[in-house]
């Protein structure tokens, strides 16, 4: 599982034109499921996500997480975040999990996030969304439960 968060002032998701979810200050996330995943990863990047600490305490460091600043959630599924571009020039999504796997993984980060009384706004599963974002900072962070299950293999 895949996921690129920015810290955002404001971010919100549209279907045709129609906002489907908004969120205030708080994180959005664009989530991308592999072929492999499985609930543990949903688990581990949920919780990863909630807990760190990229909200800036009053001496300007990353001391706060998105529980810490009351903050909201933003969750859009995407697919394309397994896009493979290292051969041709079309990228190859095969290392993507098809919508059998990837919808109820999305739905159960989804679920976790909202379990730990976080305020969570959503995309649509398998639209084509408009996402529209004010990056505070910016702040930008990549995490792959790929890297995750490396360094647990290197001790």
């Amino acid at each position: 599982m895949r996921a690129v968060i920015q810290r955002v002032s404001h971010a919100q998701v549209s279907v045709d034109g129609e906002c489907i979810g908004r969120i205030g200050h708080g994180l959005a996330v664009l989530l991308g499921v592999r072929t492999n995943d499985t609930r543990a990863e949903a688990d581990y990047l949920s919780e990863k996500i909630i807990g760190l600490r990229i909200f800036s305490d009053q001496d300007g460091k990353f001391n706060h997480s998105l529980r810490d600043v009351d903050g909201e959630l933003l969750v859009v599924s995407q697919f394309t975040l397994y896009g493979d571009c290292r051969k041709g020039r079309r990228p190859s999504f095969i290392a993507a999990a098809g919508v059998e796997t990837a919808l109820p993984l999305y739905e159960y980060f989804v679920e976790r996030a909202r379990s730990r009384n976080i305020r969570v706004a959503t995309g649509r599963f398998q639209a084509n969304m408009a996402v529209e974002l004010v990056n505070d900072g910016p702040v930008t962070i990549i995490l792959d439960t790929s890297d995750e299950r490396r360094a647990r293999a290197d001790g």
